[in-house]
C-alpha cells in the first residue's frame, strides 16, 4: 500500500464522458439531508458508547449476576417461535428497526442519492467491497490452523458502525469536509447491504419455506399500501410485525425483514394527495431514526456488549484466542488496507480521481475510522458462535479492542488535519449573497 501523502491529489482535466472527481460536492438538498442524518447518528453513537460502558461495568461488577439474569429473561409465546430472551428481542426485534432504516437509506442512495451515478458510485462501492473482503481474508488466515468452528466468524470484522464512527468524530471535534462525510455514510450504506446479504445467505439455519412464503403475503400488502402513499400506522405496523414474525419463524434472521420492508417504501415524492411533502420514505425516516439511534441500537448494545472480562488473566486468555486475534487484526489493519487500498487502485486504474480539495491522508484517516465495527459485528458474532459461548465472549472483547485501536489511530490522523477541515467547512458555509444557500453550491 502506498504511503499516504500530505499533499492533495492534483486536479485533473474535466472529462466529457460524465466521469470525474470522487468526493466532489453534491447538491445542496442532498448535503443538508446527509448532515441531518449524521447529526442523528452522532447523538446515537454517543448513546451507543454510553450503553456499552454501562454494560461492561455492570457485567464486571459484584452485581454481574443481575445483568446476565436480566439479559436472559424470556418473554413471548413459544408456539409462534417468539419465546425469546430480552437479549434476543433486542437483536432480533429492535435491531430490525435499524435494518429497516438501512433498507430505506440503501434504496434512496441507489434511486436518488450518490449511488445513482455510476461514476460516483464505483469508488465507494469498491471501497466497501475491499473493506469487507480484506478483513475477512485476514481473519481466515489467523484461523486456518484451528478447529473449523472458529472459521464461522469470518464475517465478524467486515462491518463498519457508522454511529460509533461519527461519535468518534464528534469527540475529536473534527470539521470533516462534507464530501468525506458523504463518502463515509455511502461506504457504511454499501457495507450494510453486504452485511445483510452475508446474514441472509450464510447465517440462516433451519429454513422453513412455508413460513417464508407466508411472509410474502403481509409484505405484499405493506408494499401495496406504501406505494399508494398510505401512511396510517394502524395498517402498516401490523403488516410489518406479521412480516417480521413470519421471517423470524422461517429460519432467516428477522432483521432481513426490516430490510425488505424498507426496500418496499417509495423514496421519491409523487405529489399525491395526503403524501408528506418530503416523500413517504423521508417521512418514515424522520419518525423512526430517533427511535433507532436513541433507543433500539443502544438497547441492543447494552444487552450484547456485556461480557465478563475476568481481569487481566481473562483479557489475556481472550486475546490469545485466534478468533480474537483475527478480529483485532482484521478491524485495525484489514479495514484500513481494504478501504484505502481499493480506493487507490480504482482511482489509478479507472477514470475516477480524487477531488483536488481532498488529500490522500484524509482518506487514510477515514479508512482507519472504518475499522470501528460494533453493532453488526456483535450481531454476527452471536450468529457465528451463539450467545454466551467462549468464542463469542472473546469476539466481543476483540470487537471492542479493535474498534478502540482503530478509533485512536483515526483520531491521531484526523486531529492533525483539524485546521484544514475547519477552513474547508468555513468555505462551505459562506453565504455572502444571503440567499440561504452557501456560495459553493450556487457556483456548482
Amino acid at each position: 500500500m502506498p504511503h499516504p501523502s500530505n499533499q492533495p491529489a492534483a486536479p485533473e482535466p474535466s472529462r466529457q464522458d460524465g466521469t470525474g472527481k470522487i468526493f466532489s460536492r453534491s447538491s445542496y438538498p442532498e448535503y443538508r439531508r446527509i448532515l441531518a442524518i449524521l447529526r442523528t447518528e452522532t447523538v446515537g453513537g454517543a448513546l451507543l458508547l454510553a450503553a456499552t460502558v454501562v454494560a461492561l461495568i455492570w457485567a464486571n461488577s459484584p452485581a454481574a449476576d443481575g445483568y446476565f439474569a436480566l439479559r436472559d429473561v424470556k418473554i413471548g409465546y413459544e408456539p409462534w417461535h417468539l419465546e425469546l430472551s430480552l437479549g434476543h428481542w433486542a437483536s432480533d426485534g429492535l435491531l430490525a428497526v435499524f435494518f429497516f432504516l438501512a433498507g430505506l437509506e440503501l434504496k434512496r442512495e441507489f434511486v436518488a442519492g450518490e449511488l445513482r451515478k455510476p461514476a460516483k458510485a464505483v469508488v465507494p462501492v469498491a471501497a466497501a467491497v475491499g473493506g469487507v473482503v480484506v478483513p475477512a481474508l485476514i481473519y481466515v488466515l489467523f484461523n486456518l490452523g484451528t478447529a473449523g468452528e472458529t472459521l464461522k466468524g469470518w464475517a465478524i470484522p467486515t462491518a463498519t458502525d457508522i454511529a460509533f464512527a461519527l461519535a468518534v468524530l464528534a469527540v475529536i471535534n473534527t470539521h470533516l469536509p462534507a464530501a468525506l462525510r458523504t463518502f463515509l455514510l455511502t461506504l457504511a450504506v454499501v457495507d450494510d447491504l453486504i452485511a445483510i446479504g452475508i446474514i441472509a445467505f450464510f447465517y440462516s439455519t433451519g429454513l422453513q419455506p412455508l413460513m417464508l412464503l407466508a411472509a410474502l403475503v403481509p409484505l405484499a400488502l405493506f408494499t401495496f399500501l406504501v406505494q399508494k402513499r398510505i401512511r396510517s400506522w394502524y395498517l402498516l405496523v401490523p403488516l410489518a410485525l406479521a412480516t417480521w414474525g413470519f421471517v423470524h419463524a422461517s429460519g432467516i434472521h428477522a432483521t432481513v425483514a426490516g430490510v425488505l420492508l424498507g426496500f418496499a417504501v417509495p423514496v421519491l415524492a409523487s405529489g399525491k394527495k395526503g403524501e408528506p411533502a418530503e416523500g413517504l420514505a423521508e417521512h418514515l425516516e424522520h419518525k423512526l431514526r430517533p427511535f433507532s439511534a436513541g433507543f433500539a441500537v443502544p438497547v441492543f448494545a447494552f444487552f450484547s456488549a456485556g461480557v465478563a472480562l475476568g481481569g487481566l488473566d481473562g483479557m489475556g486468555a481472550a486475546l490469545r484466542d485466534p478468533v480474537a486475534v483475527g478480529i483485532v487484526a482484521a478491524l485495525v489493519v484489514g479495514k484500513a488496507v481494504g478501504v484505502f487500498g481499493t480506493t487507490f487502485l480504482v482511482t489509478k486504474t479507472t477514470r475516477a480521481s480524487l477531488d483536488s480539495s481532498i488529500a490522500w491522508i484524509d482518506l487514510f484517516g477515514l479508512a482507519l475510522l472504518a475499522g470501528i465495527g460494533f453493532t453488526v459485528s456483535l450481531l454476527i458474532g452471536e450468529l457465528s458462535f451463539g450467545a454466551g459461548s467462549a468464542h463469542n465472549d472473546h469476539a466481543k472483547v476483540a470487537i471492542l479492542a479493535g474498534s478502540l485501536i482503530s478509533a485512536l489511530l483515526a483520531a491521531v490522523v484526523l486531529k492533525a488535519r483539524n485546521r484544514r477541515y475547519r477552513h474547508v467547512q468555513a468555505e462551505e458555509e459562506r453565504d455572502d449573497d444571503g440567499d440561504g444557500v452557501p456560495d459553493v453550491f450556487a457556483r456548482s
